[in-house]
């Protein structure tokens, strides 16, 4: 069982309450996504602020433009500090992420760690070598690109 955790983390010049309000909105989600994606929320209706037990289901083209249907759940939530999204239908055996913000002098730390495990075994050992971990760089770059241009230094 192949299992591996990815952490990025991005010093961002705002207060907690202003990147909170970005974040815990499951609209701005689309924004920081590479477009490259072909990332869509499906589900109709969203409330503005995420909350616990939410579900958000998603279409995502992370390879060849192959569709690839997605869900996620809000699994936890505590204001103005950290929320869990975890897979409930998608490509992953096991996705589990957190999103953590904490005061910094003169702004915010914003962490991410996902916890995932490729489905097919060895196939999913050789895909995270070749594929998703280099999709994960690039997706969390990405984002930290977008959010540092919406909140400049």
């Amino acid at each position: 069982m192949a299992f591996y955790q990815f952490r990025k983390e991005l010093y961002i010049n705002t207060s907690v309450e202003e990147i909170w309000d970005f974040i815990s909105s499951p609209k701005n989600l689309k924004e920081i996504t590479p477009n490259n994606m072909g990332f869509d929320i499906r589900t109709p209706n969203l409330p503005a602020k995420i909350y616990e037990g939410m579900i958000i289901s998603y279409t995502v083209r992370p390879l060849l433009g192959v569709p690839t249907h997605w869900v996620t759940e809000i699994t936890h939530v505590r204001d103005q500090f950290y929320f869990v999204d975890e897979q409930r239908v998608g490509p992953y055996k096991l996705w589990h992420h957190q999103h953590i913000i904490m005061p910094e002098k003169n702004g915010v730390l914003m962490k991410d760690i996902v916890s995932y495990q490729p489905p097919f075994g060895m196939l999913g050992r050789m895909a995270n070598l070749i594929v998703i971990k280099n999709k994960l760089n690039e997706i969390f770059d990405y984002r930290s690109q977008i959010l540092n241009k919406i909140f400049p230094a």
